[in-house]
């Protein structure tokens, strides 16, 4: 795997390594050791998928208020998103930055997403898109919370048109 640092603090873009053969290829998407040595999350008791039927829809911007706070990996296995995290650390260097990646099934790339981020927030770049989550923290209903898509503070700029989006997504108050 290649870990590339993104503008945001703590955030890293991991690249897989594909060994190719005749059959097609196998590559590393999790490993404690190289996780480990950059002081990045290795415990994932939660493992979830989202499977989002048409482009366009927008999911997030999605976080667990402490003392629930949560690592994230992120890889869309199927189709492509436009994903979006905000460091909303208030001690952090990059506090109220934001930052886009394109994640597909074509690109491999895989997100990770440190505690303190508002994430995840994406929008489907075409139909039939499925993410899967390496998640360090269970989900508790009561530390859930988010950030508009359109809230001024942030002025995130997104590709399409919002084709479909949650009633609770819709709701978020102001950062």
């Amino acid at each position: 795997m290649q870990f590339d640092p993104t503008t945001l603090r703590d955030a890293w873009l991991i690249r897989i390594e594909p060994i190719r053969d005749q059959r097609g290829f196998f590559a590393r998407t999790f490993c404690v050791e190289e996780f480990a040595s950059r002081a990045l999350e290795t415990k994932y008791p939660q493992h979830s998928i989202s499977s989002t039927a048409r482009k366009g829809s927008l999911r997030g911007m999605h976080y667990q208020r402490e003392p629930h706070s949560e690592a994230k990996v992120v890889r869309c296995v199927s189709g492509a998103v436009w994903d979006v995290i905000i460091d909303i650390r208030p001690d952090s260097p990059t506090y109220r930055h934001w930052e886009k990646f394109e994640l597909s099934s074509g690109n491999g790339h895989m997100l990770y997403i440190p505690k303190g981020f508002a994430h995840h927030g994406f929008q489907t770049l075409c139909d039939d898109v499925e993410v899967h989550y390496l998640i360090s923290s269970p989900y508790e209903p009561k530390s859930a919370w988010g950030i508009r898509h359109d809230d001024p503070t942030f002025a995130i700029s997104w590709p399409l048109p919002v084709t479909e989006m949650s009633e609770k997504d819709l709701h978020w108050p102001d950062f």
